[in-house]
């Protein structure tokens, strides 16, 4: 028996897709929370929380690729950021999209968080001795094929990062505290013949340093696994 015919993916561009909505009614996480401490006390507890629901564009007949990302939170004086990179334009996969560090498992690699930590140094030359692992959050399917496992490292000062321009076009840090208030979590939703597809997005300004627009434009499984973030510290 022939497999039924799936719709071709759209190609859109979505930054100019309507806002549906926020999340501004969701409780906010609290700062206590969001500090070094706060996180490592998270990461021990065993609090019951759900991933946010979603819709999987996926196919029965595909095998998903392994895959891990490191979900780098840079401890700063004043607060604690999420340092993410925009990938280069040329990539097969998510080409121009802001991402965290990440990759493909290695047969070489010994779990998920080898992988992470490996990719990380890879494209953006973090010192994996530098990155105190806390733990991963459930893994992530995305359209394009892969199952990633995000791992969540703490990132302690001094450290340099330098971009692997084959892989990277740039490197930036956004608060966490903007990434984890849902008021700044949209819901974008694109219309086209074959149905409908939600996403989450997450537009941060950067003035001098911005995409086009005026901000880097945070969306997809970058924005969907942020957003599993804040389900788990709000729990």
């Amino acid at each position: 028996m022939s497999r039924p015919v799936r719709p071709p993916r759209p190609v859109f561009e979505p930054e100019s897709l309507p806002v549906e909505s926020t999340g501004a009614d969701l409780p906010a996480v609290t700062p206590e929370r969001l500090s070094a401490d706060g996180l490592r006390a998270r990461f021990d507890q065993q609090l019951r929380w759900e991933p946010e629901p979603r819709e999987i564009l996926w196919r029965d007949d595909l095998d998903p690729r392994v895959a891990a990302v490191l979900i780098p939170l840079v401890v700063r004086d004043s607060d604690i950021t999420v340092l993410l990179t925009q990938r280069a334009d040329h990539l097969s996969d998510h080409a121009g999209q802001v991402s965290f560090p990440g990759g493909r498992r290695e047969p070489t690699d010994a779990d998920t968080i080898a992988t992470a930590l490996r990719e990380a140094q890879e494209e953006v030359s973090l010192d994996p001795d530098r990155v105190e692992v806390l733990g991963a959050l459930p893994d992530y399917l995305t359209s394009t094929g892969f199952r990633v496992t995000p791992v969540v490292g703490l990132v302690h000062p001094p450290f340099t990062v330098h971009a692997d321009t084959l892989e990277v076009a740039d490197i930036f840090e956004v608060p966490l505290g903007f990434l984890m208030n849902p008021a700044n979590h949209q819901v974008r939703v694109l219309r086209w013949e074959h149905g409908e597809r939600r996403f989450f997005a997450m537009p941060y300004p950067r003035g001098d340093r911005s995409e086009t627009g005026g901000h880097y434009f945070i969306w997809g499984a970058t924005a969907g696994m942020l957003r599993n973030f804040y389900r788990f510290l709000a729990a």
